[in-house]
């Protein structure tokens, strides 16, 4: 007990008597336990408390017309906007969307001191905001107010749930920051950065892009036999055709109609369809590294070509009704256009060069 009174910087008597206080005497005894201990502080913390929100009218107003208001056109009339529902069962229950002024919770308290220097009663935290919003019985503003959210969650999502989105199949080997130096500094050729762009109704097309040249190959990633007609099957194959078994085919067929040595690398986000990466790496002798969460900068070159691609397959429109040949011709318009990168050469032609050079060494070798 003196040790831990050391430790915190207090008397021993304040630990005891803390012991006491909070031990469980249901056995008949005096032993101390946290769960005690912290149903005794959550009962001694209940208190008839109204919200900040519900007392302060001048704060409420203020926060419901930043969270809010109604977007105003240049003009001085208001612009109501469409009301937008949410689509996709990855969404969850959320509110329709509508516009706004949609400013966030952190940026409406950040704000505040800012407006109000002088007012000690114009300040609150971004979180009895949220607790405003979602929780019942602290009643201060709307519910339906979330509609305005960025979000649109009509109901919080909890930390722990967050906290188990990591993916299984990928091991801190396999991570980006044990890449090779020569993948990052562009010096070598063979080091490819990879994508699936999306469409309309889970339709998608792999995108697979070398750094140093900036050569791009498109995999034709068409739907399996019975999408849309046959109810999805648990832990079966992806029938919308970019699961992990169709992208790792895919790449397989692609990538190794390449000399070996532009086969060193390949560097994805850790999307499932690369859950089969062991066995990309046996069929096609290509390394997988994969991002960080939430890191597309490091994939910027595929990134940018995503964005190029775009011009021929526009947002929101259905990717399956292009044949693979007509994927094969954009790839070609991309790889046949100069880039300032480059000094105005093409994708194309450095690839060319690169091969060429290697055949020259190969044979000074072997003469």
């Amino acid at each position: 007990m003196q040790k831990v009174a050391r430790q915190l910087g207090r008397a021993v008597s304040t630990i005891s008597r803390e012991l006491r206080r909070n031990a469980a005497t249901r056995g008949g005894g005096l032993e101390y336990r946290a769960t005690t201990a912290q149903w005794h502080a959550e009962r001694a913390g209940r208190r008839p408390k109204q919200a900040k929100l519900a007392l302060n009218a001048a704060l409420r107003t203020y926060v419901e017309e930043r969270l809010a208001g109604v977007v105003v056109a240049p003009s001085g009339a208001p612009v109501r906007g469409p009301a937008v529902s949410w689509k996709g069962r990855r969404h969850g229950p959320r509110k329709v969307r509508r516009w706004a002024n949609a400013w966030s919770p952190e940026q409406i308290a950040r704000r505040l001191p800012v407006d109000f220097p002088g007012d000690e009663t114009m300040r609150i935290s971004h979180e009895a905001i949220y607790q405003a919003l979602f929780v019942q019985g602290r009643g201060a503003l709307r519910r339906e107010l979330t509609a305005c959210l960025r979000t649109g969650r009509a109901l919080r999502v909890p930390r722990a749930r967050t906290r188990r989105r990591g993916k299984t199949f990928i091991s801190p080997e396999i991570m980006i920051s044990q890449r090779p130096a020569e993948a990052a500094d562009r010096t070598v050729p063979g080091h490819w950065e990879g994508d699936l762009i999306l469409g309309l109704g889970s339709s998608a097309i792999g995108t697979l892009v070398e750094r140093m040249t900036r050569f791009t190959l498109l995999l034709h990633l068409p739907r399996m036999t019975g999408h849309g007609h046959e109810p999805r099957v648990k832990n079966g194959p992806a029938l919308a055709g970019h699961g992990a078994q169709a992208v790792r085919d895919a790449i397989t067929r692609t990538i190794v109609t390449l000399p070996e040595q532009l086969r060193r690398s390949l560097t994805w986000d850790q999307g499932a369809e690369m859950a089969q990466h062991a066995g990309l790496k046996i069929d096609a002798g290509v390394r997988v590294y994969f991002c960080d969460p939430h890191s597309p900068w490091q994939r910027g070159t595929n990134e940018n070509t995503n964005g190029l691609l775009r011009q021929y397959f526009p947002k929101g429109t259905d990717l399956s009704m292009h044949s693979a040949e007509e994927i094969a011709a954009v790839a070609a318009t991309l790889n046949s256009r100069p880039r300032k990168t480059l000094d105005w050469r093409t994708p194309a032609e450095a690839l060319d060069q690169l091969l060429l050079s290697a055949n020259k060494g190969c044979v000074a070798t072997t003469a």
